[in-house]
């Protein structure tokens, strides 16, 4: 029996079936009236956690699909840049000044226009990462694509997982190939992967 929107699969279940799940919940959970406060709470504890830990330098961001937490109001505060998917000769993601982003990708997303000035990865002092669902171990549930994998694979920074409490799961499946965040960062606050696993 595949399971409803309120059952999340088995462990074993492929990630399309995941995906599929937290799409639909995330539909339930993320009205319209909702959403505008999670993401305010969120930018909120995630300023308090850059200034304490001194990662205000330059953060890497994304620009929000419907349904994820918008976190542009950091922007405000501290110095975003976004990311361009690139597709060939081998997928992976460029990284550009945040208000560079004036054109919407095949995603969906904003992003920044082909031959955009690219950003070093020495800029970057924090990676803030969305997706379908997190774990409380640092498993992200993402989209399918692997850039963000293929991104952070040699990269030794923090990672922080931006999500809605409600998507924040016992565990999401991962591969081998799948990077853990460091971080999870909801409305209730930033924890570190492994303080989350131990509160839950």
């Amino acid at each position: 029996m595949e399971p409803t929107s309120s059952t999340m699969p088995a462990l074993s279940a492929d990630k399309t079936q995941w995906r599929d799940w937290a799409r639909e919940r995330r539909r339930e959970l993320l009205n319209a009236d909702a959403l505008p406060a999670i993401s305010a709470a969120i930018c909120a504890a995630l300023l308090d956690f850059l200034d304490e830990h001194h990662l205000t330098r330059g953060v890497l961001a994304y620009h929000a699909l419907p349904g994820e937490p918008d976190i542009s109001a950091l922007q405000d505060v501290v110095p975003l840049f976004t990311t361009r998917a690139v597709f060939r000769p081998t997928p992976r993601l460029t990284l550009h000044a945040w208000h560079s982003a004036t054109e919407r990708s095949r995603f969906g997303a904003m992003q920044p226009p082909r031959g955009s000035p690219e950003v070093p990865l020495t800029a970057v002092s924090a990676v803030l990462l969305p997706g379908l669902a997190f774990d409380v171990q640092g498993g992200r549930l993402g989209y399918g694509g692997g850039f963000y994998d293929r991104l952070l694979h040699d990269w030794n920074i923090p990672t922080i997982g931006v999500t809605p409490a409600a998507l924040l799961l016992p565990h999401v499946p991962t591969e081998a190939h799948d990077i853990p965040l460091k971080y999870v960062a909801t409305e209730v606050g930033v924890k570190k992967a492994e303080e989350a696993a131990r509160s839950s």
